[in-house]
């Protein structure tokens, strides 16, 4: 129960943007479409279950004085994976994303994570740690995509949603759309939280 517990727990609870209010620099800028938020959701778990992995392996045997530099070592080395297999097979969603895939690298959800919890765990529980926290950031951005897609756009995933008649929202593909909306949805939650105790 204590591992499903470790994977659920970025999900909702301790979800990376909606309650610890972390890597909100990528969840602002590239949620304008349900497709960028899936890409770098995915990258962005791919890098926290690798790191993490690595980390927790090599916990014991880095000196305190170097142990954040080795981190962002090791959370680079997969950053640079991913975007080279990004750029290599997906061409268009690697250039949609521009530069907050090598962004990755200074993403505090992942530095986040190495710090507080793979180093402190063995590497079953930070696999887990870093699945739930990139499941949990990748559902977030998706969230908010949807929103600022269907009302900036009016569709989903470029899938036409509403009427022909429609006037996009320009503002809600523009950052004050994504503050506004990450906004709303941090309240939601709140309120869900105090409704519930």
């Amino acid at each position: 129960m204590k591992l499903f517990g470790e994977l659920t727990k970025g999900i909702i609870k301790e979800n990376p943007v909606f309650v610890m209010a972390l890597g909100l620099c990528p969840a602002l800028a590239v949620s304008t479409s349900v497709e960028n938020a899936i890409g770098m959701g995915g990258a962005a778990t791919f890098v926290l279950i690798c790191s993490n992995i690595i980390i927790s392996l090599i916990k014991n045997i880095v000196p305190d004085k170097v142990r954040i530099p080795s981190f962002i070592l090791v959370i680079a080395a997969f950053v640079t994976v991913i975007d080279m297999t990004m750029h290599a097979y997906l061409p268009p969603l690697h250039k949609s994303l521009g530069i907050f895939i090598p962004l990755i690298v200074v993403n505090c959800v992942i530095l986040g994570r190495a710090e507080a919890f793979a180093c402190k765990n063995n590497v079953g529980r930070s696999v887990l740690d870093g699945l739930g926290m990139g499941l949990g950031f990748t559902l977030a951005l998706v969230v908010i995509a949807i929103i600022r897609e269907l009302l900036g756009a009016g569709t989903i995933y470029n899938i036409p949603i509403m009427p022909a008649s429609y006037k996009p929202m320009i503002v809600a593909i523009l950052p004050p759309g994504a503050f506004i909306t990450i906004g709303l949805l941090m309240g939601l939650l709140n309120l869900f939280k105090k409704e519930k105790k």
